[in-house]
């Protein structure tokens, strides 16, 4: 009885093992492998999403993409002009009349006079003057205001010369955020501030800023600019000039990566830098396939778009070194996956791997 209800035990643990077995098969089979792909044309998966496989080689593979900006960024080149600073709310002036050193005294910082620090523009855009009273400043070049206050000044001073300029820029301004290393906001000076030197002012781009995906907002829309798609149809950064109340975001690098999967040495995201990424690249950057594992014979890359019907699907043999030549003329895009699959005999090796623990334990039951 004892014998017979050790048989028993045995024969049930030993069930128990081959279903976890099966379990652990139908684990590893149904995790990431490639399946039964068909060796190129249309394809349609369980799921219902439709594919087009094909193999990479000089006649499918994909010509370079050339980002062109959209219609606005071309609007915005051309209506983005070098203008002659308008004196703001906020800014302070400096006003000297030669001759007259007792109405328009040196800024001194101990002095009892309102104006020694200068004369600021109030929020209706004006300046108190001595004699004159309120001048109109706000919207005027500094030559403007200088030659409206000369004519003011002219009913009560024999000669009247002022000496106009801004010494603190407060009006305005533009605001700039993402990853850069200085975020906030700058104030805009009688030098025009270009795209480029707005990066500048807030200490250029981190090391996972990506600067050819900028967002400018002007007047609640947004512009999507990229310094290196400006740079291929012949324009840059110091072509667009920042006005009073833009906002400027750098986004990171991490919306623009590609994806690793599988038996590769190292795996994870890859950033696609401003100077693009080839799929040679993406390799030499997780470390090569795993030597052990992988299974060089297809390495796959899906290439997903939501504005087409078909995902793309493509793969090489990386058993061939010629294939090299093709893998570094692939030009890798945004969210590409890139997978590997294992062999068939690792496969079986991570099977008989996760049975042998259960099959030492009822080899040890058995013998109780």
């Amino acid at each position: 009885m004892g014998q017979s209800f050790k048989l028993l035990s045995a024969s049930s643990l030993l069930l128990a093992v081959l279903w976890s077995a099966g379990c652990a098969t139908t684990t590893i089979n149904s995790g990431l492998q490639a399946g039964d792909l068909p060796p190129v044309g249309d394809f349609t998966a369980e799921n219902g999403l439709q594919f087009n496989i094909q193999p990479l080689n000089l006649t499918t593979l994909p010509a370079p993409q050339v980002s062109r900006p959209n219609k606005d960024i071309y609007q915005l080149i051309n209506s983005s002009k070098k203008m002659e600073y308008r004196i703001s709310s906020g800014d302070i002036l400096s006003i000297n009349l030669i001759g007259y050193p007792d109405m328009t005294p040196i800024a001194v910082s101990s002095s009892s006079n309102p104006y020694a620090s200068g004369y600021p523009v109030d929020q209706q855009g004006f300046v108190q003057f001595p004699l004159v009273g309120r001048v109109k400043a706000s919207g005027l070049s500094v030559p403007q205001f200088t030659a409206s206050l000369q004519s003011k000044l002219q009913r009560y001073l024999k000669y009247s010369d002022p000496q106009v300029k801004i010494i603190n820029y407060r009006g305005n301004k533009f605001f700039i955020d993402g990853e850069v290393r200085q975020p906030g906001e700058f104030t805009i000076d009688d030098a025009p501030v270009s795209l480029y030197s707005a990066i500048s002012k807030a200490g250029g781009a981190t090391e996972t800023g990506d600067s050819n995906s900028i967002v400018l907002n002007r007047n609640g829309r947004n512009y999507n600019i990229g310094l290196q798609t400006l740079r291929q149809i012949g324009s840059s950064g110091n072509q667009i000039y920042i006005q009073d109340g833009d906002s400027i975001h750098v986004n990171s690098q991490s919306r623009n990566q590609v994806y690793v999967l599988g038996e590769f040495g190292q795996v994870e995201p890859v950033p696609i830098l401003e100077q693009g990424l080839s799929l040679a690249q993406v390799m030499g950057e997780t470390r090569g396939l795993n030597p052990v594992t992988a299974n060089a014979a297809k390495i796959y890359v899906v290439r997903d778009n939501p504005e087409y019907q078909r995902t793309n699907i493509y793969y090489i043999d990386m058993q061939t070194i010629t294939n090299l030549a093709i893998a570094n003329r692939f030009e890798m895009q945004p969210n590409d996956i890139l997978y590997v699959d294992p062999t068939g005999l690792t496969r079986w090796n991570r099977v008989i791997s996760s049975i042998l623990p259960s099959t030492t334990a009822i080899k040890s039951f058995t013998t109780l």
